[in-house]
């Protein structure tokens, strides 16, 4: 069972629900604190692969989920990270579908969620770090796996990236929320340069007990990186990060993709 809800201030303004799929439409413009709700029959110990999308402008992502997730409609400086067509208007599309047995199993890049958000989400992947730049939208974690490549300046969308704040013990988290298996990484460095440095070392450590380290070149292409052999993990982290000498101080990452299939 699925059910799609948009909640308000004086409670729900509109819901949906089916045994596989649903589709909601919002006849209405949002207002701050309006959030979306996806329910299921999900936990922490019977979790499910979901297709989902808060609005059409986003398109949809399959994600894991353990729970109810909730998804708060976002306003002012928490805004400027996403499109302008995004929860704009009055007419609104929110899907939500179960996974097809053959999309799970596809050997896809298993950090990509285009609807992660700070905090404790039941939807994964996700991701999170010890720093960000100002605190700054523009410069948050999730940015990193939104699946956005465009890396050629910094700021507001498409121009997110995972900043820094040149803070030399700075780390990234992907939290996959379940066990899977991968064996290659891309990596898209944030490539406004001069303003921008880069990383020429960059560590990896895996929930395996596992690490690697990956050297960078300054590039605003994506640079794939092979794994030493599969590894069967819950989470990767991306650490020491170790900046080029470069009149530059800002190096920053707009997406990092991590290659694999489910456990």
């Amino acid at each position: 069972m699925l059910s799609v809800k948009v909640l308000g201030a004086q409670g729900t303004i509109a819901a949906v629900h089916g045994e596989t799929e649903c589709s909601l439409f919002v006849s209405r413009c949002y207002e701050e604190g309006d959030r979306i709700v996806f329910e299921t029959d999900a936990s922490p110990e019977s979790g499910r692969f979901l297709v989902l999308s808060p609005d059409d402008a986003m398109g949809e992502s399959l994600v894991y989920v353990t729970g109810n997730v909730e998804y708060r409609i976002p306003f002012g400086e928490k805004r400027v990270n996403c499109s302008p067509k995004l929860f704009s208007g009055e007419r609104h599309l929110i899907t939500a579908r179960l996974a097809k047995p053959w999309e799970v199993s596809a050997y896809r890049n298993l950090s990509l969620n285009r609807m992660d958000r700070h905090g404790d989400t039941n939807c994964y992947p996700h991701a999170l770090a010890n720093v960000e730049t100002r605190g700054e939208s523009v410069f948050a974690a999730q940015n990193a796996i939104d699946g956005i490549h465009a890396n050629s300046s910094h700021g507001e969308w498409p121009f997110g990236s995972w900043g820094i704040n040149r803070n030399p013990d700075a780390v990234l988290k992907i939290d996959f929320g379940r066990p899977v298996t991968i064996d290659r990484l891309i990596i898209y460095l944030r490539a406004d340069f001069p303003h921008d440095s880069w990383w020429k070392e960059m560590h990896f450590s895996f929930s395996d007990g596992t690490s690697e380290t990956f050297f960078p070149e300054k590039t605003g292409e994506g640079q794939e990186f092979l794994l030493k052999a599969e590894k069967t993990v819950t989470w990767v982290q991306a650490e020491r990060l170790i900046r080029a000498e470069d009149p530059s101080p800002f190096p920053a990452l707009t997406q990092l993709e991590v290659y694999g299939r489910e456990a």
